[in-house]
């Protein structure tokens, strides 16, 4: 098959902006724009086909009501409940879909929307993570917020992050810290209702009572809690600063600094984009190698070898000397504008374009004439 008659499909929700962005990416290859399978379809229809040749993307279900109201059964979207109904029925869902080249594997995607085994293949391969006493063959389990205080004591974690299992976006994340005489604070995006339903909000909040800290977090227990220790974490300009890091074909192609003044760096939730040349420089005059800060991420992709992208969140210590890992999302590629680092190959390309020529190389394409030189230049 030549790049001339390559055909790409991508299933997802129609409209989106990650499906119009990859769209673009297709077509500015000098390719026909892909074959676009929605998920409503997907769910409703029990599955979808794809022809031997069609190269196939999976793409996020989420930021669809419909599409969530199949997968979670709420009607309400920003309701934080359901999360478990979501992920077995995604999984399943990645069963149903037959045929086709894959970018993504289903096996890989069951283990990184499950943050808990994640941790634990990370961690398995020497990957440096935020210690957990709930990944791995020893996980201990998590009912509700006496068994999380349990474990802080246990484990002397003073201060932790609480995660949904299956949550993404920072959705039913806590940042919980424990003071003196038994005090007890939590920074998150989860609005507490009169009734006791937990709403998403775009606005960072505190609780500092542990009945209300207690309250969302036995209400988030039934869909299965992850624990990580809060590491320190660098600033910029007196900010926390963290990073995302796009890896590509195995390589890391795009990297954005986050920072905020709460423990959650999230875009969406106020937080900014730093200065990526500032944080390479910190890290040199720290005696470190940007390179090896880079293979961290690559090095953590390299656990899901079948799959073609991740975006790894990488945690960098307060020295900027050393870094961990604290998630690697698989629909983390939603960038816009960024083009590729220095170095990566990918230089002028967003993320979008640096996957469509990944996946042409992987399937031992050339791409066809008239691409613009930047999209047709072959990798490292």
């Amino acid at each position: 098959m030549s790049a001339a008659s390559a055909r790409f499909a991508v299933v997802g929700n129609p409209g989106n902006r990650r499906v119009t962005l990859f769209a673009d990416a297709v077509r500015a290859a000098g390719l026909p724009g892909p074959r676009v399978v929605a998920w409503r379809d997907v769910l409703r229809d029990g599955g979808a086909g794809f022809d031997a040749g069609e190269i196939v993307r999976i793409d996020s279900p989420g930021e669809d009501a419909e599409v969530d109201l199949l997968l979670r059964g709420e009607s309400e979207p920003t309701r934080v409940a359901g999360s478990a109904r979501w992920y077995a029925g995604f999984v399943a869902a990645l069963g149903t879909l037959r045929g086709g080249l894959r970018l993504d594997d289903p096996d890989d995607l069951a283990v990184l929307f499950d943050k808990r085994r994640c941790h634990a293949v990370l961690d398995a391969a020497g990957i440096p993570v935020p210690a957990s006493p709930t990944s791995g063959p020893g996980a201990a389990p998590v009912r509700g917020w006496d068994d999380v205080r349990a474990l802080m004591r246990e484990h002397r974690m003073p201060r932790l992050f609480v995660k949904p299992a299956h949550g993404s976006s920072a959705s039913g994340v806590l940042a919980v810290e424990s003071a003196g005489g038994g005090r007890i604070r939590a920074t998150t995006s989860v609005e507490r209702a009169a009734d006791g339903t937990l709403h998403n909000s775009l606005k960072v909040r505190r609780y500092d009572r542990e009945p209300e800290i207690a309250a969302i977090v036995d209400a988030l227990a039934p869909d299965g809690l992850h624990l990580e220790r809060w590491l320190p974490k660098a600033a910029q300009q007196g900010r926390a600063a963290d990073l995302r890091v796009v890896v590509v074909g195995g390589r890391a192609t795009h990297a954005v600094v986050r920072t905020s003044r709460s423990p959650l760096t999230n875009l969406h939730l106020g937080g900014s984009r730093g200065d990526l040349d500032a944080a390479r420089q910190a890290v040199e005059a720290a005696g470190a190698l940007w390179s090896d800060v880079l293979g961290v991420c690559e090095r953590a992709a390299a656990c899901f070898p079948r799959t073609l992208c991740v975006g790894v969140d990488l945690l960098p210590a307060v020295d900027w000397r050393r870094a961990a890992v604290g998630e690697v999302n698989a629909f983390g590629d939603l960038l816009p504008r960024l083009t590729g680092l220095p170095g990566s190959g990918a230089e002028g390309l967003d993320t979008y374009a640096a996957q469509v020529r990944a996946a042409l190389h992987h399937f031992a394409l050339q791409y066809p004439e008239g691409t613009p030189h930047a999209l047709a230049r072959p990798g490292r």
